[in-house]
């Protein structure tokens, strides 16, 4: 068959191009033009190209909502989170999307506004617009847990950073070994007790640094002082730290991330606390500025980009058709960093 030209194609056709309009300007069969928008090899290359170039003429669109009906899958995986202003929702939002995109799929972000139950059910609806395979949610598994909130069917779910026990897979990183091993660190140096600069009370991650803070000083036998808390930034760092600044008695923090520590580092300088040599402060992330504080902080290293991995390795098990993983969770290790924040207390003490 004889290759047409642009001008046998009607100028509307070529508005909306269709496989039919491709296949008549490139000369072959639709089947043909199918198979090299799905890339399916056993297509002559010459034919290939003449193919794309008819596509580029007409400016044609592979209708991947029709491909992945007939497959039976979007390759495509939501991400509902509440918030993208912290360091560990961020981070392992580009873990899974750089993970995803190795697998061959997509990401497709669904911010909730507000943590309560109506926004998480009315993000879960949309799952079923949006067309996804499988969903990584990263939020209070609480709302979760909610008689109202329904998962679309067929979709697979994984939580990160939540105690959801068996009702969900959760990947995670091992809050309560990270947090005893910074505890231990400044009791070895010789500190009588750790305090406790710690998250917001709605957020699983810094209950669970709180209650394994309190739990290692206990079998050290050494009283819990009060926690403080932040809410994760720096700002509310600065503002704890004033208060611990004031308490002689105060030798060594264990801050629950590495911004509320910064800020923390700040009131500690501005009231004429030494850190190490008056105040040890450790922090949680290992961020990258974390390096360049003053000092250098000491804090423990969350691998976020192996919880991404994770998370996308195990909505991929799930969703194969012998994929009945439930209830399973995955801790990812922490690693202390040594820095230059951390010392013996001052002489005694």
């Amino acid at each position: 068959m004889a290759r047409r030209t642009p001008a046998d194609v009607p100028r509307r056709a070529r508005a909306t191009a269709s496989m039919a309009d491709v296949a008549r300007l490139a000369g072959v069969s639709s089947q043909t033009v199918s198979r090299v928008s799905n890339g399916y090899a056993g297509v002559n290359e010459e034919t290939r190209q003449q193919v794309l170039a008819a596509m580029a003429e007409l400016g044609y669109r592979p209708n991947s909502a029709a491909r992945a009906l007939k497959r039976g899958e979007f390759r495509t995986i939501g991400v509902i989170t509440f918030t993208l202003s912290t360091t560990g929702n961020v981070r392992t939002l580009e873990a899974i999307a750089t993970s995803a995109a190795e697998e061959g799929y997509a990401v497709t972000l669904l911010p909730v506004a507000v943590p309560t139950t109506d926004e998480v059910r009315g993000a879960f609806s949309r799952l079923e617009e949006l067309a996804v395979d499988a969903v990584v949610v990263i939020m209070e598994v609480h709302l979760l847990d909610a008689a109202t909130v329904k998962l679309p069917p067929h979709v697979q779910v994984v939580v990160v950073d939540s105690d959801a026990g068996d009702h969900y897979t959760v990947v995670d990183t091992d809050q309560a070994g990270g947090t005893r091993t910074a505890v231990q660190h400044l009791l070895d140096l010789g500190h009588e007790t750790v305090w406790h600069l710690g998250g917001p009370e709605g957020s699983f991650a810094a209950q669970r640094r709180a209650d394994a803070w309190r739990a290692a000083l206990t079998e050290a036998g050494r009283t819990p002082p009060p926690l403080v808390r932040g809410d994760w930034s720096a700002e509310s760092g600065y503002r704890a730290g004033l208060e611990l600044a004031a308490r002689e008695e105060c030798t060594a923090v264990f801050a629950a991330n590495d911004q509320m520590a910064l800020g923390l580092l700040r009131a500690l300088h501005e009231r004429g606390r030494r850190v190490p040599e008056d105040v040890s402060v450790i922090g949680f992330d290992d961020i990258p500025e974390s390096s360049s504080f003053l000092p250098p902080l000491t804090t423990l290293h969350q691998d976020f980009a192996q919880v991404g991995r994770l998370c996308v390795q195990a909505v991929l098990r799930k969703m194969r058709p012998d994929g009945s993983e439930r209830g399973s969770t995955t801790l990812v290790p922490t690693r202390l960093v040594l820095r230059d924040s951390t010392a013996p207390p001052p002489a005694g003490r």
